[in-house]
């Protein structure tokens, strides 16, 4: 038996560019992939804890097995890491290894790319991203790819780490500065890359017609956003069941009595054509699900192949 080939991060991002990872999505969107995933499977650790999120696609299968270890960073180690594996979906052999947290800084941002092409103004110039990772920046470059995005501000957890990750804006071309409360009122989209567990924006601060990608968390216990920005956007899920388990920033202004009603739509149906009012704010609540990864990773596995 040939061992099935590994890919990398740099071997992913030369393979799938982030607007193919995008349109990617929204193909499998509108061929209707989004099926019944199982719920991510959590199980913890003394350190942290591992992640199964298996899914199944017409010609693929797969499952991401991820650790998360809050203490990693401190050990100047990732976070997050892991490994996805790519099945046939007829015979179920291996057909290819995955860094699991590549795949990962990859289909997030496209996913939220998707959202935002469908709900943000199509004429947004104005970017402000809260977080100095990873996946900050390729929301950054994801939002650009959708929108003719001008300026980007950050709001960083320290003025150093804002100060560094504008610099990395600057040093590839991106006008970028240290955001405040007057920027993201006037941000046309907000994108929140955090790993807070309360919320990072005040909701007074935020503009009535801005869109928002909330993604730091899975966590029932942790939210970017205040109650009262729920109560008045128009909220989008990848899909109800994973949102109303895993959506902190859902569950917990439900709790606070915001009905449920302000989720207008899972994604397959915004792709579909879902009415969304251009007058209102926005809000895609992204947990992540095991239908993206293997889009993104079947399409990184046929493109090896040829």
């Amino acid at each position: 038996m040939t061992h099935p080939p590994y890919v990398d991060l740099p071997t992913l991002t030369a393979l799938v560019s982030l607007p193919a990872a995008i349109d990617a999505l929204e193909g499998a969107l509108r061929a209707g992939w989004p099926g019944q995933d199982p719920l991510r499977t959590s199980v913890p650790t003394q350190s942290g804890e591992f992640l199964l999120m298996p899914s199944e696609g017409p010609r693929y299968v797969g499952i991401k097995v991820i650790t998360v270890a809050p203490g990693n960073p401190a050990r100047r180690l990732p976070r997050i890491q892991g490994t996805y594996i790519l099945h046939d979906a007829a015979t179920l052999t291996p057909l290819a290894l995955f860094d699991a947290a590549a795949l990962t800084t990859l289909r997030t941002p496209a996913i939220s790319a998707v959202a935002t092409k469908h709900l943000a103004r199509p004429d947004a110039t104005e970017l402000v991203v809260a977080g100095t990772g990873p996946q900050a920046l390729g929301h950054v470059l994801a939002m650009r790819a959708i929108r003719d995005i001008q300026r980007v501000g950050v709001l960083g957890r320290t003025p150093e780490s804002t100060d560094t990750f504008v610099k990395t804006l600057v040093d590839i071309g991106i006008s970028a500065y240290p955001a405040g409360a007057g920027d993201v009122a006037q941000a046309h989209i907000l994108s929140l890359c955090t790993t807070a567990r309360s919320p990072v924006v005040p909701d007074a601060w935020i503009g009535d017609r801005a869109h928002l990608n909330v993604i730091g968390s899975h966590k029932l216990t942790a939210r970017e956003v205040e109650t009262a920005t729920v109560a008045r956007s128009q909220v989008v899920v990848e899909s109800r069941e994973a949102a109303l388990a895993e959506a902190g920033d859902l569950v917990m202004a439900f709790a606070d009595g915001v009905p449920p009603s302000v989720i207008v739509a899972d994604l397959a149906e915004l792709v579909g054509g879902a009415t969304i009012d251009p007058a209102r704010v926005t809000l895609f609540k992204s947990v992540g699900t095991g239908w993206e990864d293997l889009a993104v990773a079947a399409l990184a596995y046929e493109r090896l192949s040829r």
